[in-house]
Formats: C-alpha cells, structure tokens, sequence
C-alpha cells in the first residue's frame, strides 16, 4: 500500500456516499418493504445492505488501484467515478421516497452506461480494477429490472 490517505479515501467515498442516499431514503425504503406487490424476483430486503456494501468496496477498491496506478487515463477514470457515483447517490430518494419509476429508470440507464465508461476506463488504468466493476454492471442490470417491474406493478 503506497499511501494509505488515498486507500481510505478510496474505501470510504462510496460507503459514506451509499450511506447518506441511505439514509435520505429510508422512509421511503420503509414503504416499499411494507408494500405487497413486489416484483417477482424481488429479493430479501436483508440482501441490499449485504450486496451494496460488498459493491461499493469493490468499488473503492477499485478507485484506490486506480489512483495508485501510473496510467494517464487516471483523471478520466476519477471523473467516470464520480459521475457514476453521484448517479447512484440520486436513484435510492428517486426511486424510493419520490416513487417516480420512470425517471428512476432513467436514472439507472445513465448509471448503467456510466459505470461501463468508468470499467473501461479503471482497465485502461489497471486492468483488475475493471474487472471488478463487472458485479456492480451485473447488479445495476438486476436494479433495473426491479425498477422496471415496481413501475409496471405500481
């Protein structure tokens, strides 16, 4: 580990960022937890936590290789990195506390084409850093889904 301030400012961005559009949206959560109509492969609500911590490290993880890299693409991957982040910020109180599904799934789109800019970027830097995107994509896709299905429910 090279310096350990940009490796905890890595792990910690997207944990603290994942947090606070947690914790905006809570309320929300709480509502559609109690809501009867699901979509069909809804899972658990205990699985979210569980998923999304395990993602934003990877996620920061990832950042870390990143900015510890010697790669020139390091400023594109940052920004990749913080458009997808600030994306993924806004969709918990859009979908949730607005309940507005389809400007959510917009949301999510953008987020899906952003988080591949990013991957592809994190590669071009280190290429396990983007390796390590392909859960997010993979979940987001699932998001989207629930997204999509919680709209044509509601």
């Amino acid at each position: 580990m090279k310096d350990k301030s940009s490796f905890w400012f890595a792990m910690l961005t997207p944990l603290v960022v994942g947090a606070l559009s947690g914790l905006i949206s809570k309320k929300g959560m709480d509502i559609y937890e109690a809501a009867a109509d699901k979509p069909a492969l809804s899972p658990p609500s205990i699985l979210f936590p569980i998923v999304w911590t395990i993602l934003y490290l990877l996620l920061g993880y990832s950042l870390y290789r990143v900015l510890e890299s010697d790669s020139l693409n390091k400023r594109d991957a940052v920004i990749a990195f913080s458009v997808g982040l600030i994306l993924n910020f806004l969709w918990s109180p859009i979908f949730f506390n607005l309940q507005a599904y389809t400007f959510a799934s917009i949301i999510l789109v953008a987020l899906i084409i952003a988080i591949i800019i990013m991957a592809v970027t994190f590669y071009k830097a280190d290429r396990l850093a983007g390796y390590l995107q392909i859960p997010y994509l993979l979940w987001l896709c699932f998001a989207l889904y629930l997204n999509i299905a919680t709209s044509n429910i509601n």
